[in-house]
């Protein structure tokens, strides 16, 4: 397996972040900003798109039923762009889900009650669905 390298960066951002950052060229239709990548000159984030598209949705549902606010060509641009740059794209998404882990379980560990209490609620609410 092979190892990841972390370096720290500037503002928080990691070797390996800043090397994709220089790869990933944003076009019309994408923008980064506040170490993401957006739909430009919207609040949609690609990740949003993205997971909608590997969730077997077509763009045209991505736009009626999760994003109405954009139009069709924002959102064929966004897949669009996924399909050139899907390495780059997958591997940031992953970063990205490793730190919310991450700060999930930090949380987790600092408000131990909080999230007994959640859990039993969330269970709970499992239970009454089946």
């Amino acid at each position: 397996m092979k190892r990841k390298l972390f370096f720290p960066f500037r503002d928080g951002l990691s070797y390996n972040a800043m090397a994709r950052e220089r790869r990933m060229t944003t076009n019309e239709y994408i923008e980064q900003r506040d170490n993401g990548y957006w739909v430009r000159g919207t609040r949609v984030s690609l990740d949003s798109i993205v997971y909608r598209f590997l969730e077997g949705l077509s763009a045209e549902s991505i736009r009626a039923d999760c994003f109405p606010v954009l139009t069709l060509e924002q959102v064929y641009g966004a897949i669009a762009y996924y399909l050139r740059h899907g390495a780059e794209v997958d591997a940031y998404l992953q970063e990205a889900d490793t730190e919310y882990e991450s700060f999930r379980e930090r949380l987790r560990a600092e408000y131990p009650e909080a999230h007994r209490r959640l859990d039993a609620i969330l269970q709970d609410a499992h239970a009454h669905q089946q």
